[in-house]
């Protein structure tokens, strides 16, 4: 762990909606989002970095729960142009679905050689134990970060009390507590304390740099299904048979273990044969799949069902929507899913 020196940097803040962006009334329990073009003047604690800050915010900034391809690509394609002008970004983001946001950017920002730092806060920026004020400063910080003239995280990460993790790694594991995030297979980038620290050696290396490119083309015909102990054979057609269906990932107990009767087997090994991708990931919160481990998975793998290692469900969901659309056969399907693109597993597991 070493410490970084800071140099300026120009830095675009892009506020999507949530908590850290309000303000609550007087005389009213209600929030409400104030103008971010005002925003040195409600945290002039910014003053202090050695940062020049543009911002801008979405036209009707929104509750995370309601984001959605649309508003990843107007996410992705703000970014997309103005990467010459900024040296990082900061994503404000309601902390809900922060994860799923942050995983989907991974994907759809190719050769990404700049910071672009998700964060939010549990309590709005104007009450008196809030946590917005230092989420928001230390994460324009870190994505101000340079060494060389270079910045010093080149990829998505994820800011939430005291630590900033890689996007694609996280999943939000609480609602109250401020530690509200965690990446359970994979240890955080940077650390703050009285110093802020960098964890070099999980920071995603690029190798040289490349044009950035835009993947704008997702796809949400996806079916997710937590996998449970009672789950009837009925339910189960039902749902394989919703319409439209073109990629399915499917929560398995433990390393990647479900039922062995015939009515599961079989059904999925029917999509498999219509070229309908399955992954495979385990519910549990840290570990990974490892189908052939025990014989409750053996059929999963025989049938050619994906592994997704180790990775997140958030990162799964977006993963697949990236690639649905390049219209891949399976087995290069597979072979890209199983492998890390965007540091979202971990190889050699």
């Amino acid at each position: 762990m070493t410490a970084v020196n800071k140099n300026s940097s120009n830095i675009l803040l892009i506020y999507t909606g949530g908590t850290i962006g309000m303000l609550r009334e007087k005389g009213s329990k209600s929030l409400k989002a104030f103008n971010f073009d005002q925003l040195l003047s409600k945290i002039p604690e910014l003053k202090l970095l050695d940062h020049n800050i543009d911002t801008i915010s979405f036209d009707k900034p929104m509750d995370s729960s309601d984001m959605g391809i649309k508003e990843y690509q107007q996410l992705a394609e703000t970014i997309f142009h103005n990467y010459e002008l900024y040296d990082g970004f900061v994503v404000l983001h309601g902390s809900d679905t922060m994860a799923y946001t942050a995983s989907v950017l991974s994907f759809m920002l190719e050769n990404l050689a700049k910071p672009i730092i998700f964060t939010g806060s549990q309590l709005p920026i104007g009450d008196l134990r809030t946590d917005a004020k230092e989420n928001l400063i230390t994460s324009i910080q870190i994505a101000g970060l340079k060494q060389n003239n270079k910045s010093v995280i080149r990829e998505v990460g994820l800011y939430f009390e005291y630590k900033l993790y890689r996007g694609n790694r996280t999943s939000k594991i609480n609602a109250e507590h401020f530690e509200a995030f965690d990446s359970p297979n994979y240890p955080p980038l940077t650390e703050s304390g009285v110093h802020l620290k960098i964890n070099e050696n999980f920071i995603l290396k690029i190798k040289r740099k490349k044009p950035l490119i835009l993947h704008k083309e997702l796809e949400d015909h996806l079916l997710l299904l937590k996998l449970f102990p009672g789950l009837s054979q009925d339910m189960f057609a039902h749902l394989l048979n919703i319409k439209d269906i073109k990629g399915i990932i499917i929560e398995t107990f433990g390393s990647g273990n479900y039922k062995t009767e015939d009515w599961f087997i079989n059904g999925l090994k029917s999509k498999i044969e219509n070229e309908i991708p399955v992954v495979n990931i385990t519910q549990c919160l840290g570990g990974q799949v490892q189908m052939g481990k025990y014989y409750n998975s053996e059929k999963l793998e025989q049938i050619g069902v994906i592994s997704g290692n180790d990775i997140t469900t958030e990162a799964a969901i977006a993963k697949m929507m990236f690639l649905l659309p390049k219209k891949l056969n399976y087995e290069v399907f597979k072979t890209i899913f199983e492998t890390s693109i965007r540091g979202e597993i971990t190889e050699e597991i």
